[in-house]
C-alpha cells in the first residue's frame, strides 16, 4: 500500500531505539541483510510479565523485518531445570500470540562448546584452576585495584587438558576444579579477569543424561549459541551491558576457532540491551516466586495474585491487554518502576472491548416486588457486548423475587444516596423502574441486618416500551432473578504485597533482622490479597461460560471464569475493577 511522505516520517519517528539500530544494520548490509532473534529462557521456573516484554521485542522485531525468532532454552544448570517449566514456557509464548521458527537448547551445543574450550586450552587462552571459589573471588581485585594471577594460570597445556577431561569424568568433586579463560587480571572490566567458563556439577541433565558432568557457564554459552544459530541481534536486559564486551570476545574467538575470520564485524550477533519491566507492588525474581509456591504463600505458579503469565491468564488478563501495556511503557536504556495502575488501565481498555456483560450479585439481599404476580416470570433481552453489536444478545429472566447488592439499599438514606431507599425509585437494568415501600420498606433480623426489601414496579417502564423513558433521580441497578439464579463462588484479588517496592523492602528487612528471604516475605504479604465470597448469585448465562472467558459483571468490574469452575459450582475471578483503585491519596 502506498503511503505519503508524512506517513513514512511518522512511522520512522515511532521506531524504538532497537528498531533504529536494526534498520541501520540492514542499511549497511550486515549479516547479509538478515534479521534473526531468539528468546532464551532458563527452564527453572514459570515466565512472568517481565519476560513478556522480552518476548514482545524478540518475536516482534523478527516479524516486523521479515526475519525469524527461535526459542532456545538455556539449560546449562541441571540442578534447577525441569520439563514442567519447558512445557509451561511454550504454552505461555503461544498464548501471548507468538510462534517460534525453531526450538533449540543450549545443550545442543555442549559438544561444540567443549571442543571450543579444548582449543582455547591448546591456544593458551584457558586453564584449570583448583583454588576455592572464595580465593578466586579475592584474587579478582576491585574496581579500583587490579586482580592477582592464579598460581595455576601458567599450568602446562597437557596438564590442563588432562584435568579438563577429569572434570567431566564423574570422579571430580564439584567445586575443586574450574576452567577459566585467560584474559587479563588487570582489566578495568571485572568480567575480563579470567572468568570461569566451566564448572563441575555431576548432576544428570534432563536431555543429555549422564554424558556431561562439567557444564559451561552462562557467559561461555550464550554468545556462542547465538553465533552457531545464526542470530543477528541478541536482545537482552540492562544487567548484561557489562557482559557485552565478553560476549563479543568469545564470539570472536569462536569465529577464529572455526576459521571464519572474513568480515568478522559484519557477520556476527550484536547484543543490544533494554530496560526491564519493573512493576510497583510486584516481586518478579523467579527465585522468590518459587519460594512463594514452595512455602504455600500462594496456591501455585498460576495463582491469580502471581505476576506469572499463567497467573495473569488465570486472573483474566488477555494477551492483547499485556501487549497494550508493553506498548505504553516502551523500551528505553534506563530502568524505572512502572505503576500497576498503568497495567490495569491497559487491561480495562482491552476488556471493555471484548468482555461479555452479565449480571452477578456478590453480597445479595432479596427484593420482593409486591405487585408482580406470584409464580410469574418473563423473558427479557440483554446485550452481550455494547462495544460489539455482532456479539448479539441473550435472554434473562425477570420474576417477583430478585437479588440485588446489599449496599444498593439504605434504610435511612444519606443525602446523596441515589440507590434504593424507602420511597425512592431506581431502574433495574434491562427491566423496570421499581419503588421501595415507605410504609414497610424491609425486614430485619435480630442483629439488625436487612433480610428482605419490599418494592412495587411500574409495568409501563420495561426496557423497550415508551414508559422506559420516564426520568427518575435514582440510578440503574443490576440484579438477578431468585427463581433461576445460580449460586457461585467469587474470588476477589488485591495486591499480594503491602509495600510498593517489595524487592528493596525485602532487602532492608533481611539486613535489619538478619533473616532469610522467606521470613522477610511473610512480613510483607498482604493478608487481604484474596477474599472468597461463596454466597454470590449469577444469571444462568454466566454459568454456561467456559473457563477463562472474559466477562464484565455489570457495575462491579471485569471477571473471568476460573479453571476450577464447574457447571455445578461456578467460580469467577475478579480481574480488575471498573475504576482505578491505585490512586495515591
Amino acid at each position: 500500500m502506498e503511503t505519503t511522505d508524512n506517513t513514512e516520517i511518522k512511522e520512522k519517528r515511532s521506531l524504538n531505539f532497537i528498531e533504529q539500530k536494526i534498520e541501520a544494520d540492514l542499511a549497511e548490509g550486515k549479516n547479509g541483510g538478515r534479521v534473526q532473534t531468539r528468546f532464551p529462557p532458563e527452564p527453572n521456573g514459570y515466565l512472568h510479565i517481565g519476560h513478556a516484554k522480552a518476548i514482545a521485542m524478540d518475536f516482534g522485531v523478527a516479524k516486523r523485518y521479515g526475519g525469524i525468532c527461535n526459542l532456545r532454552f538455556d539449560d546449562t544448570n541441571p540442578q534447577k531445570e525441569d520439563t514442567e517449566y519447558i512445557e509451561s514456557i511454550e504454552q505461555d509464548i503461544k498464548w501471548l500470540g507468538y510462534e517460534w521458527a525453531n526450538v533449540y537448547y543450549a545443550s545442543d551445543y555442549f559438544q561444540q562448546l567443549w571442543d571450543f574450550a579444548v582449543w582455547l586450552i591448546k591456544q593458551g587462552r584457558a586453564y584449570v584452576d583448583e583454588q576455592s571459589a572464595e580465593i578466586i573471588a579475592q584474587q579478582k581485585g576491585t574496581t579500583t585495584s587490579p586482580g592477582t594471577n592464579s598460581p595455576y594460570r601458567d599450568r602446562p597445556v597437557e596438564e590442563n587438558l588432562r584435568l579438563f577431561e577429569y572434570m567431566n569424568s564423574g570422579n571430580c568433586e564439584p567445586g575443586t576444579l574450574v576452567l577459566r579463560a585467560k584474559i587479563d587480571m588487570a582489566h578495568p572490566n571485572m568480567l575480563f579477569r579470567d572468568p570461569l567458563i566451566y564448572r563441575v556439577l555431576n548432576i544428570p541433565h534432563i536431555r543429555t543424561g549422564n554424558k556431561w558432568n562439567a557444564y559451561p557457564m552462562y557467559d561461555f554459552t550464550h554468545g556462542q549459541s547465538d553465533y552457531l544459530e545464526g542470530v543477528t541481534h541478541s536482545l537482552c536486559t540492562l544487567e548484561f551491558v557489562e557482559h557485552r564486551p565478553l560476549y563479543d570476545l568469545f564470539v570472536t574467538w569462536m569465529k577464529e576457532w572455526r576459521g571464519e575470520t572474513d568480515n568478522i564485524e559484519d557477520n556476527r550477533p550484536r547484543q543490544t540491551e533494554f530496560n526491564k519491566l519493573n512493576l510497583s507492588y510486584t516481586l518478579m525474581s523467579k527465585r522468590n516466586l518459587l519460594a512463594l509456591v514452595n512455602e504455600g504463600m500462594v496456591s501455585g505458579w498460576d495463582d491469580p495474585r502471581m505476576p506469572t503469565i499463567c497467573g495473569f491468564r488465570r486472573r483474566g488478563y488477555s494477551p492483547e491487554s499485556i501487549q497494550k501495556f508493553i506498548d505504553k511503557i516502551g523500551y528505553t536504556t534506563y530502568d524505572a518502576l512502572n505503576e500497576m495502575a498503568l497495567l490495569e488501565s491497559a487491561v480495562r481498555e482491552d476488556l471493555n472491548l471484548r468482555s461479555t456483560r452479565v449480571s452477578a450479585v456478590l453480597d445479595p439481599v432479596k427484593v420482593v416486588i409486591t405487585n408482580y404476580p406470584e409464580g410469574q416470570t418473563e423473558t427479557l433481552t440483554a446485550v452481550n457486548n455494547p462495544e460489539c453489536e455482532e456479539e448479539g444478545t441473550h435472554e434473562i429472566e425477570f420474576s417477583r423475587e430478585l437479588w440485588i447488592e446489599r449496599d444498593d439499599f439504605q434504610q435511612v438514606a444519606e443525602k446523596k444516596f441515589m440507590r434504593l431507599a424507602p420511597g425512592k425509585e431506581v431502574r433495574l437494568k434491562n427491566a423496570y423502574i421499581i419503588q421501595c415501600s415507605e410504609e414497610h420498606p424491609c425486614d430485619v433480623d435480630a442483629e439488625g441486618n436487612v433480610t428482605c426489601i419490599y418494592c412495587t414496579y411500574d409495568p409501563e417502564t420495561r426496557s423497550g416500551l415508551p414508559g422506559a423513558d420516564r426520568k427518575i433521580k435514582g440510578k440503574t441497578l443490576h440484579w438477578v432473578s431468585c427463581h433461576n439464579a445460580i449460586q457461585a463462588e467469587v474470588r476477589l484479588y488485591d495486591r499480594l504485597w503491602k509495600v510498593e517496592n517489595p524487592r528493596d523492602e525485602m532487602a532492608a528487612i533481611r539486613e535489619q533482622q538478619n533473616c532469610d528471604a522467606v521470613t522477610a516475605m511473610r512480613q510483607m504479604i498482604n493478608p487481604d490479597s484474596l477474599t472468597i465470597m461463596k454466597n454470590c448469585y449469577v444469571e444462568p448465562f454466566a454459568a454456561t461460560m467456559t473457563p477463562l472467558s472474559y466477562l464484565q459483571f455489570q457495575r462491579i468490574g471485569y471477571f473471568n471464569v476460573d479453571t476450577d469452575s464447574t457447571a455445578e459450582h461456578p467460580v469467577f475471578n475478579k480481574t480488575v475493577g471498573l475504576k482505578d483503585t491505585w490512586k495515591k491519596g
